[in-house]
């Protein structure tokens, strides 16, 4: 039952965080539900999850019409690619953008938000494994883009977000991880003072690697299959 999985995972995140001196409470769990039906994003939800992340906008769009019918209460995160041409849906329907990588997005984004009088939280994805099949930022690429989406009026800049390479080296994926929180620390650094960068979220870490992403310093981790997997 996906009650009972949930509560593995959140057994797991306790356990790794008493290992290593953390909080678990400052670790937000958002349940990737891409594979996950309504009905089966409800019931997690009922068992206590209390933030989603979809992949795609139309498959987000047409799943939470059915969690709107019914009264579902959840924070709604986008994870996958975003293409300009879906932004204007993306932000209607959607409460943190995980995946802005690069300034032509955030314009569109900005573009938007104008548009429809609103502020709109992301993260910018960043390519920290160096994977040409992966989207996001290159690690160096990262404080200028951070410059140019600070001057956007209507975005705020709420943190970092990463996908390891699937591996069995735990070296290379601690790496990825480290790699992460030394960028999140320095943008912390240079934009202390702006009133549109905020890092609150260091989002890495999925089902197979969130326990190294937790002891790398994560405070964000994606978990699906993990949750939502057919018995």
């Amino acid at each position: 039952m996906i009650k009972d999985r949930l509560a593995q995972v959140h057994k797991d995140i306790e356990a790794v965080c008493k290992r290593i001196g953390r909080n678990p409470k400052e670790i937000i769990l958002v349940g990737a539900s891409k594979y996950a039906d309504a009905a089966r994003i409800k019931e997690a939800v009922a068992a206590g999850l209390k933030h989603i992340g979809e992949n795609k906008v139309q498959d987000a769009m047409e799943k939470f019409a059915i969690l709107d019918q019914e009264h579902v209460r959840v924070t709604r995160h986008m994870l996958g690619h975003l293409q300009t041409n879906k932004a204007k849906h993306a932000i209607e329907i959607f409460d943190l953008i995980q995946s802005v990588d690069s300034i032509h997005l955030a314009d569109e984004i900005e573009k938007q938000a104008v548009k429809l009088n609103k502020t709109v939280e992301i993260l910018v994805e960043v390519n920290t494994s160096g994977e040409d099949q992966k989207f996001g930022i290159p690690v160096d690429g990262v404080l200028p883009l951070v410059e140019e989406i600070s001057r956007c009026e209507h975005i705020r800049l709420s943190g970092l977000m990463t996908m390891a390479p699937y591996t069995k080296d735990q070296g290379v994926i601690r790496k990825c991880f480290r790699d992460l929180r030394e960028l999140f620390d320095a943008v912390e650094d240079d934009f202390a003072t702006h009133p549109r960068v905020a890092m609150k979220y260091l989002s890495m870490g999925m089902s197979d690697d969130y326990a190294i992403a937790i002891e790398e310093g994560s405070n964000m981790v994606r978990i699906g299959r993990a949750i939502f997997k057919e018995a």
